[in-house]
């Protein structure tokens, strides 16, 4: 089957690898343009762009997708994994099957742009990729496969997008293996249970200690290595990377939350609304990405971290 695929970040990277290493052939593939780096202003090519590269597969980067511009490529499917536009109908049209989707969830649940980190944040046990006709609503389509993985109370943004990567990429092999069989019909999704998975603001980095410490720990989690969450204390800022939530009962008329109750060997203590956020890992700010872990924060009281001590609230006061 001649295939145009169209992805951005590592997780459609991966798709694209089985895809090109499938008896099916990519003919075209479509990325974001390259954006500048996070260290400087040279521009940096998509891992998507990357692997095409590699194996010489011809790449488009246009602002938009124009329907017009996929037709000369005579493809039988367009197959789209977080390309990150919404696509026409011109372009979902383009190709003799359509368009078909990998959707990082178990649709309906977290439609939208970042259904991984929203389904680990809202505590979710249970999520999987769906294999889905595209039309022209936010992953509204019908699904032909379904796969599903546990969530672990100690999975991040980045180990759920690999167990997603691995299920994802032999039920998109399965459903374009089928897809030309009359036979093989995608299922309506149900028109209850549907949820948006927001795209991630930098505003929401910024942790706010008035918030039940259950949830901090999810948002540490569920942001790791996206957006991670960040605090501040003595104008000093720290990119918050590895903490656990401690449910204990705090004492009676104790300071505020974001307050620092004890700095060990196992990380910093940290006061909630509802118990302890204890932070195990920090990078450091002005360090050049420094990372420091469990007992060496005790040695940050240069930063202002020490007992006593309280982190700003989102307020700032």
């Amino acid at each position: 089957m001649r295939i145009i695929f169209a992805g951005t970040p590592s997780f459609a990277a991966s798709h694209l690898e089985a895809l090109i290493d499938s008896e099916h052939d990519v003919v075209a593939v479509i990325t974001q343009p390259d954006r500048p780096g996070k260290r400087g202003k040279k521009l940096v090519p998509s891992p998507v762009k990357r692997l095409a590269d590699q194996h010489g597969v011809p790449v488009l980067q246009p602002k938009k997708i124009v329907g017009s511009a996929l037709t000369e490529w005579k493809a039988d499917v367009l197959v789209v994994v977080a390309y990150g536009q919404i696509l026409r109908k011109d372009a979902l049209n383009a190709t003799r099957l359509g368009a078909v989707n990998v959707h990082a969830s178990l649709l309906p649940r977290w439609r939208g742009a970042a259904p991984i980190q929203r389904a680990i944040q809202a505590g979710d046990v249970t999520t999987g990729v769906c294999i889905m006709q595209m039309d022209e609503g936010l992953d509204t389509g019908p699904v032909y496969e379904r796969a599903a993985v546990p969530i672990t109370a100690h999975d991040t943004g980045d180990s759920l997008t690999a167990k997603l990567a691995a299920i994802g990429m032999p039920a998109l092999l399965t459903a374009l293996d089928q897809l030309d069989n009359p036979g093989y019909v995608a299922e309506a999704q149900p028109d209850q249970g549907f949820t948006y998975a927001k795209k991630i603001k930098k505003s929401e980095a910024i942790i706010d200690w008035q918030t039940p410490v259950e949830q901090l720990e999810r948002t540490v989690r569920a942001f790791f290595s996206e957006t991670a969450p960040v605090i501040t204390i003595s104008g000093s800022r720290f990119k918050v990377l590895e903490a656990s939530a401690q449910q204990e009962q705090t004492d009676a008329g104790q300071s505020a939350p974001g307050t620092i109750s004890e700095i060990t060997k196992a990380g910093v203590k940290i006061l909630g609304t509802d118990g302890y956020l204890l932070v195990t890992a920090l990078q450091i700010p002005n360090a050049k990405g420094s990372v420091m872990r469990y007992g060496e924060l005790k040695n940050l009281s240069a930063f202002g971290i020490k007992v006593g001590a309280r982190f700003d609230s989102l307020s700032g006061n």
